[in-house]
C-alpha cells in the first residue's frame, strides 16, 4: 500500500478527484457526472478506490474545494478554487501566467506570479453565458451532444453571428437561425465565437499576463479553443488534464500540509 494524499474539486455540475504520491507523482482521477447537492463527493471515492491499488487507509490528508467543499465531511480541510487552479496549473504549466478556467456554471480569469500564488482574479458565475452551461443549452436545441460541438466547428465554412450572450435569448436567435436553414456547422462556430467574446471581455477587464492556460470542460472543446485564439489574438496552453486542475491544486495543498 503507499501513502497518498487526495484532492476532490466539487462542482456544480462535476465531481472530480485527484491522488498523489508523496513525490507528486499523479496516482490516479476520477470524475463524476454529479456536483454539489448530491452524494457526489462519496461515489468519487468509492469510485476511485474501487478501481485503484491504493487503501483509503493509507490516505494521509484530503482536500475539499469547489462549490461542495464546505459540505463534504470527508475533508480536513477546505480551500477555494481559485487558489487550488492556480496550484494546479502552475504544476501542470508552470509557464503560465492567466488561467481561464471554463466550468459547468461559472467563469473565472485568474493571474499568478511565477510561484503559482494567485495575483488577481475575476469571476462570473451568475450568468450561464461564457460557461459550459450556454454550450449544453444551445447543443440540445440544434440535437447535438457537446461532445460532438468541436467536430461540427471543424467543418464550418464562415461563422453564423450570434448577437444575443443572454443564454434565453440567444436559444431563441439559434432556433430561428435553424428555422431559416442556416448551416448547423457555421451556427456551431458562431456559438463558440460567442461564447469566446463573453470570454475574452472579462479575462481583459482583469488583464493578459503571457503566455496563457485553458482548463475544466471548455478546454476539451477544440472549436471553443479555436474561437478563444481568434479573439483573445494568442495561442493557449492546454493542460494535459484540463478538467482536474482544480483537484489536483488540492492534493498538492494535502500534500503540503499547509494552507
Amino acid at each position: 500500500m503507499e501513502a497518498h494524499y487526495i484532492g476532490i474539486d466539487i462542482g456544480s455540475t462535476a465531481t472530480k478527484l485527484a491522488a498523489l504520491s508523496g513525490e507528486r507523482a499523479l496516482l490516479g482521477t476520477t470524475v463524476v457526472p454529479f456536483g454539489t447537492g448530491t452524494q457526489a463527493d462519496q461515489l468519487a471515492l468509492e469510485t476511485f478506490y474501487r478501481n485503484s491499488r491504493l487503501s483509503p487507509s493509507d490516505c494521509v490528508r484530503t482536500i475539499a474545494t469547489g462549490y461542495g467543499r464546505l459540505i463534504f465531511r470527508g475533508a480536513d480541510a477546505q480551500v477555494s478554487e481559485i487558489s487550488c487552479h492556480a496550484k494546479g496549473l502552475h504544476h501542470f504549466l508552470p509557464q503560465a501566467r492567466t488561467i481561464i478556467d471554463v466550468g459547468g456554471q461559472d467563469l473565472k480569469a485568474i493571474q499568478i506570479n511565477d510561484r503559482g500564488s494567485v495575483q488577481q482574479f475575476v469571476m462570473n458565475d451568475k450568468c450561464a453565458a461564457g460557461t459550459g452551461r450556454f454550450l449544453e443549452v444551445m447543443s440540445r436545441v440544434m440535437g447535438l451532444e457537446v461532445a460532438e460541438l468541436g467536430e461540427y466547428d471543424a467543418r464550418a465554412t464562415g461563422v453564423e453571428t450570434i448577437s444575443n450572450t443572454c443564454t434565453v435569448f440567444a436559444e431563441s436567435e439559434v432556433i430561428s437561425k435553424l428555422s431559416a436553414g442556416v448551416d448547423i456547422a457555421n451556427l456551431v462556430a458562431g456559438i463558440h465565437d460567442s461564447v469566446a467574446r463573453k470570454i475574452t471581455g472579462l479575462t481583459l477587464r482583469m488583464g493578459i499576463l503571457p503566455e496563457v492556460a485553458l482548463t475544466g470542460g471548455g478546454a476539451l472543446n477544440t472549436g471553443l479553443v479555436r474561437a478563444l485564439e481568434r479573439n483573445l489574438k494568442c495561442g493557449l496552453l492546454l493542460p494535459s488534464l484540463p478538467q482536474f486542475t482544480g483537484a489536483v491544486g488540492a492534493a498538492l495543498f494535502a500534500l503540503e500540509g499547509r494552507l
